[in-house]
């Protein structure tokens, strides 16, 4: 939930993001079908709160989640709910923009999501007072660093190593864009792509998702077992926006 990618790519999209976490927290559930009353929802559980910072559903949305809005700010807990049950309360409606710009998010720690909707791309963030939401260009890639982890300096150097990247291929993959997320720096731990800040945060999976031809693949990297998994998602057309 910490770096998260999108790339366009001919008849497909990819968003992939990385997760860095503190230590003491439990591994994530990998993902997997789960019923919701809108549909069948697929994601990886966060195995503290039970919620999740990836997630796509059966009728073709898809939000990935980022902690903080726009700069860092100081976490005061309790909140009254996770992040990560807040994207699965907006996945569930038939539009997570609208519903994000109604929803109350009094008492719940800042954040930033990226919304792939009706096949079109959405930013929206909120800094503990106030909403932002915007669509953005789908037809370009974007990279994204939480601001709670990597200051303006880091996120300009990580999007430079993206931008150098992007450059470099000519064709794009689940394969080769998850390496991206997994090898990419210059040999500072603390801010790599993936981390490890003297055990205490590191980054603990990466997941990757490919949309095309109304059907979804959700890999899923858990890093510190070393095991990939994987989820097909066969896309509702009947659900579909």
């Amino acid at each position: 939930m910490c770096t998260v990618t999108y790339i366009p790519s001919n008849d497909r999209v990819f968003i992939t993001s990385n997760r860095d976490e503190k230590s003491w927290r439990f591994p994530a559930i990998p993902p997997q079908e789960y019923d919701f009353l809108s549909g069948k929802i697929y994601y990886p559980k966060d195995a503290n709160a039970g919620g999740t910072w990836l997630a796509v559903h059966e009728n073709g949305n898809a939000i990935v989640l980022l902690n903080g809005g726009f700069k860092f700010h100081e976490s005061k807990p309790p909140y009254r709910k996770s992040r990560g049950l807040i994207l699965l309360d907006l996945i569930e409606h038939m539009s997570p923009f609208d519903f994000f710009r109604s929803i109350n998010l009094g008492e719940i720690e800042p954040f930033t999501l990226v919304i792939w909707q009706d096949m079109e791309l959405f930013e929206c963030r909120w800094d503990g007072e106030k909403k932002y939401a915007k669509q953005i260009d789908k037809s370009i890639p974007h990279i994204w660093s939480s601001v709670t982890l990597y200051n303006e300096e880091i996120a300009k150097k990580r999007k430079e190593w993206f931008d150098v990247w992007l450059n470099s291929n000519t064709s794009f993959s689940q394969k080769n864009i998850l390496h991206f997320h997994q090898f990419t720096g210059d040999g500072d731990s603390h801010n790599n792509l993936t981390i490890n800040r003297d055990g205490k945060i590191f980054t603990v999976s990466i997941t990757g998702i490919e949309i095309f031809n109304h059907k979804a693949l959700i890999t899923y990297l858990d890093l510190p077992v070393n095991k990939t998994y994987s989820c097909n998602i066969e896309f509702k057309k009947e659900l579909a926006g």
